[in-house]
């Protein structure tokens, strides 16, 4: 007996809505620890003729009372470093616990902006986003327009969209924990990563579907719907599935072999990459199935 996907989609189901349920139930219990993109703080750039590492120039920031400093590595004996607004007072503090580790310190740059500069971009990071998805799902919409049946064109684009936030979301939820115990931000760079994985999902997903508007296209005999949807499953997975391993296997190295200023990102690639690939196959398709069984019923 052939394993059919689609026949057995009430356990795909069934895990995905334990992946998100947790990961909300993560996010409102824990909440983000948003970086100084979102909140409003200071940027500084120094120069290092001892070679300070970024352990060093971390502990002297925790010894002043700035525990959560993001200190990332530039360039020859440059670090930049993302904290909390600090007035002049704190700022020349901060300069004289960095110049007892190294006398030769010298600072390059000193910036610093309010939280509304930071909700500003908070609000156009994700006015962007729905902006985008919309699109999507006209564009997915205008492009299935010839396969009306059994399913109309534009629940390919919503179908896509779900997906996409699927994928997302789970990635979400693990930030919010890993910024609860480690002290992961959420910054420009996650939002990067988030874009990224959106646009992975809607990739898969519509290489699948597209497989079947092909199929229903050129369809003959008694075949069902059902057996058509899961037809181009299996004609797509491998594709799929040697894509997103060879994508996810760069990604490992740059986790494990990157500086910590790469982890975050290349761990939500990761994560979100992986999920897609899960969701487009297991998710999307079968609910395809869902949907027009619910028309019917």
């Amino acid at each position: 007996m052939k394993f059919s996907i689609v026949k057995n989609r009430k356990i795909w189901y069934g895990l995905s809505s334990v992946m998100i349920v947790g990961s909300i139930v993560a996010m409102f219990a824990f909440g983000f620890n948003f970086g100084i993109d979102f909140t409003g703080g200071s940027i500084m750039e120094i120069q290092t003729p001892a070679g300070l590492s970024t352990a060093d120039v971390s502990a002297a920031f925790a010894s002043a009372g700035y525990e959560h400093a993001v200190v990332q590595p530039s360039g020859n004996q440059e670090m930049i470093i993302r904290l909390e607004s600090l007035d002049e007072t704190a700022h020349q503090a901060v300069l004289t616990a960095l110049k007892t580790k190294d006398a030769g310190l010298q600072e390059l740059k000193f910036d610093s902006f309010g939280p509304a500069i930071g909700s500003e971009l908070r609000k156009k990071t994700i006015t962007g986003i729905v902006v985008v998805l919309i699109l999507v799902c006209l564009y997915i919409a205008f492009a299935f327009r010839k396969v009306s049946e059994p399913i109309a064109s534009w629940k390919y684009g919503i179908l896509t969209i779900l997906a996409g936030l699927h994928d997302v979301i789970v990635p979400m939820g693990l930030f919010a924990v890993l910024g609860h115990y480690l002290g992961w931000q959420v910054d420009t760079a996650f939002v990067a990563a988030a874009l990224t994985i959106l646009g992975y999902s809607i990739n898969d997903t519509i290489v699948v579907f597209d497989r079947t508007r092909e199929n229903l296209t050129r369809q003959v005999g008694n075949e069902t719907f059902e057996e058509t949807v899961d037809k181009s499953i299996k004609q797509t997975i491998t594709r799929s599935m040697y894509t997103t391993l060879t994508t996810m296997l760069a990604l490992a190295g740059i986790f494990i072999f990157g500086g910590d200023t790469t982890r975050p990102f290349s761990l939500a690639l990761l994560v979100g990459i992986g999920i897609g690939a899960y969701s487009s196959v297991f998710i999307a398709s079968p609910l395809l199935v869902t949907w027009e069984w619910l028309k019917k019923k």
